[in-house]
């Protein structure tokens, strides 16, 4: 069905999106903007991105703009560039005439997604219908075959076809699910929640590398708290985090999450800069404090285990979600200045206070009081050294005299051929959420790529 569009006005739509419509058109081509876009301009949302669907092919589209480049393997697609801003452009796709190998994973994600179609079969390949409106530039209006705005009339997540087949042709589409949810305040009808929560294995299939820009898209979008419960409520934050979640059990992670998560909606909200390194460090807090005191244990001192723990959590955790360099850096730094904002004597505040990450790990400091941490008010001392003068500071040195207990170096035990095998046995392959014992304790390696609930 054809639906008039008559509260869709132009003037919140991108005008470079509508010339890239427009010379598609003239070239011959059908083109549609589609997707989010007209979702939220039907919400009454500005939207932030614009994407365009067309008959014409990548190569064809990358002769008609010379300020585009081709990018994508699993499905290409053309970006359009205008100075900073970016319209992307898909070609129409269609279904696969049959299932193999070379197109689909033995659980049925789809492999390689360069199969083209019509326009009708652009639109059942969708992910959920009220992403699947297609507003028609010439004539004014929404093209809608799948009930989509009756969805967005009442806030229903809905997936186009069956739930459990299209999550199997893209197990992204669940985190998807979630992050619309958190974003739009939509609800998950039913059937597609049901489906969520006990296939959030296939998340495994997924490349890190991939898995880590989603992870970016929910936590980092302004509506990060909503998006973490959401992913509680339907059991996929522990096969993205899955050492993270086992911490969750008898301690504080979740409070501490939750509140770094908090802070960083409060900055976008408020044009704040905000850094992955801060919500990875609270992430991974529980599991790299719990890697650092088993290493003691074995003879590590405070600085040695400080740094293998934080080598160790970090690779384990690029298993299921990538953390590049530019990030994991700044993140150990925001761990490591745990350590050393306790040592408050001679000149150490005032070489903390010009440390590049000190203000990152002072409010790291805060949310882990916050969250119920017993700190013996390191966070409030730090916060009048931060406002005092020199005579105060003084003042406030000499209220420490003695905080700085000197420790014995402990002798470190030699790992045994066999201990340093299982160290390094951390595989992706081995998935059994099953990996429980008799009393139905979870299995604690963390190197082994499941959740166990």
């Amino acid at each position: 069905m054809t639906v008039a569009a008559t509260t869709l006005s132009r003037e919140h739509i991108s005008v470079n999106a509508l010339k890239v419509v427009q010379r598609l058109a003239e070239s011959g081509y059908e083109a549609y903007l589609v997707g989010g876009c007209v979702r939220d301009l039907l919400l009454g949302k500005l939207p932030k991105d614009f994407d365009v669907a067309t008959s014409a092919h990548p190569e064809e589209v990358h002769e008609l703009f010379r300020n585009s480049r081709m990018i994508g393997r699993r499905f290409r697609i053309v970006h359009v560039r205008f100075g900073r801003d970016i319209i992307e452009v898909a070609t129409f796709r269609g279904p696969h005439k049959e299932v193999d190998e070379d197109s689909h994973s033995e659980t049925g994600m789809i492999l390689d997604d360069n199969v083209y179609g019509t326009f009708k079969e652009d639109v059942f390949r969708r992910d959920f219908a009220m992403n699947a409106l297609y507003y028609d530039a010439k004539t004014n209006e929404v093209i809608d075959l799948v009930d989509g705005r009756n969805d967005i009339k009442d806030k229903c997540i809905r997936p186009i076809g069956e739930p459990e087949d299209r999550y199997r042709e893209d197990p992204v589409r669940m985190l998807r699910a979630i992050r619309f949810k958190a974003k739009l305040d939509f609800t998950i009808d039913d059937a597609t929640g049901s489906s969520i929560k006990h296939m959030g294995y296939l998340l495994q299939d997924i490349p890190p590398a991939r898995l880590f820009e989603e992870v970016l898209k929910i936590f980092m979008s302004g509506h990060g708290v909503k998006s973490l419960e959401a992913m509680l409520e339907y059991d996929l934050f522990g096969w993205l985090f899955p050492a993270s979640r086992r911490t969750m059990d008898g301690s504080r992670a979740e409070k501490l999450i939750h509140l770094a998560l908090a802070s960083t909606d409060k900055r976008i909200a408020i044009d704040k800069p905000v850094t992955p390194a801060f919500i990875f460090a609270a992430l991974l807090w529980y599991p790299f404090i719990t890697e650092k005191k088993s290493l003691e244990d074995e003879g590590l001192t405070n600085v040695e285990a400080s740094h293998e723990a934080a080598a160790n959590v970090i690779a384990n955790q690029q298993l299921f979600t990538s953390i590049p360099k530019r990030f994991s850096g700044p993140m150990r730094d925001i761990w490591n200045l745990q350590f050393r904002l306790p040592m408050r004597f001679g000149k150490k505040p005032e070489i903390l206070v010009n440390h590049k990450r000190f203000r990152a790990a002072y409010d790291f400091l805060l949310l882990r009081e916050d969250s119920g941490e017993k700190l013996e008010g390191l966070g409030e001392w730090w916060t009048k050294f931060q406002e005092a003068d020199g005579e105060a500071r003084s003042k406030l040195k000499q209220q420490t005299t003695g905080n700085n207990p000197k420790k014995r170096r402990r002798k470190r035990k030699r790992r045994t051929q066999q201990n340093h095998a299982n160290q390094n046995d951390a595989n992706r392959g081995n998935t059994n959420q099953g990996n429980t014992n008799q009393s139905g304790t979870s299995q604690h390696r963390l190197g082994n790529r499941s959740y166990n609930r």
